[in-house]
């Protein structure tokens, strides 16, 4: 996808050579982590959870397959967020990765914010954060083997650059703009923060059966595949030949059912937060198609 050089007044925080004690690494990190999954999933996530850590000896890409949207949860810890030298410049021009991640990042801000004004409807500008292994959130604890994620508490989309590469070579999704879809999937979580649509499902969550809750989440996050398809299609002149096919291959490759029978050999339904392979693809096309934010409505009929 051709994208624009990104903009040097996006927001932009770089925690890539800081330290945030405590925790460690590995599994001590992974379980200190469990009552944050048990209140967004229940008790099917942290089984999960505690599934792919013995398979893969990680959390796997687990923030990607259980809800890059994580939930409103209180802070842990103290760590002080600062922006790299230079700012947005500094941090978006560290690497390749860094790069291609503020292009698309600042492209789906335009979008967005453009969407939003011809709504007349109040747009603000979410944050993107850089860290590299371990790093801090409104949320908590950020650690790369959970995957990308969106944290409303602080209206940031947390990003180890690393996940890129394991995007191409565990789940063979390459492309420029299989990555793409990551920041725009993420960034479809904030819309959905601005929109009230997060809490409104949180709040519903609350009073839900485990099971229920999961098929809620599995809504909200086709919708923000939906949202992803949206800015691509809003930004249709810029795509290229593949581009759209290695969408729909990053698509599938982080479907739950895929995902759970390559963790276990097995499918649980019951269990799903982000949907099959198959919806996740019908809904990334069906706002490809579309470019209509109002085309995304997962919470209305069958999904």
């Amino acid at each position: 996808m051709r994208l624009d050089d990104f903009d040097p007044n996006i927001n932009v925080e770089d925690q890539r050579g800081q330290s945030f004690g405590g925790g460690g690494g590995g599994g001590g990190l992974i379980f200190s982590l469990l009552p944050l999954i048990g209140s967004r999933f229940g008790c099917g996530g942290i089984a999960i959870a505690l599934l792919l850590l013995a398979i893969f000896g990680g959390f796997g890409n687990l923030g990607n397959m259980l809800g890059s949207g994580v939930g409103n949860t209180p802070q842990i810890g103290t760590g002080t967020h600062t922006s790299g030298a230079g700012g947005a410049s500094g941090a978006c021009s560290v690497d390749q990765s860094s790069r291609a991640a503020c292009n698309a990042f600042s492209s789906a801000d335009k979008t967005w914010a453009a969407l939003f004004a011809r709504s007349n409807e109040r747009f603000t500008q979410p944050k993107l954060v850089f860290y590299s292994g371990q790093g801090r959130s409104g949320c908590g604890a950020a650690q790369s083997a959970m995957g990308p994620f969106y944290c409303p508490t602080d209206q940031g989309i947390y990003l180890d650059t690393s996940f890129f590469q394991e995007l191409q070579d565990r789940f063979h999704a390459a492309g420029d703009f299989a990555q793409d879809y990551v920041i725009a999937h993420e960034f479809g979580h904030h819309i959905q923060t601005l929109l009230g649509t997060s809490e409104q499902v949180r709040r519903q969550q609350a009073r839900m059966s485990d099971v229920d809750a999961n098929r809620l989440s599995v809504r909200l996050e086709l919708q923000a595949d939906c949202y992803a398809g949206v800015w691509a299609a809003q930004n249709r002149d810029r795509l290229e030949p593949g581009d759209v096919q290695e969408g729909m291959t990053a698509a599938q490759a982080i479907g739950d059912d895929t995902l759970q029978k390559e963790a276990q050999g097995r499918v649980m339904p019951d269990s799903f937060t982000h949907g099959t392979s198959a919806q996740r693809q019908a809904w990334l096309k069906r706002g490809l198609n579309s470019g209509d934010p109002a085309q995304c409505d997962t919470f209305s009929g069958a999904i």
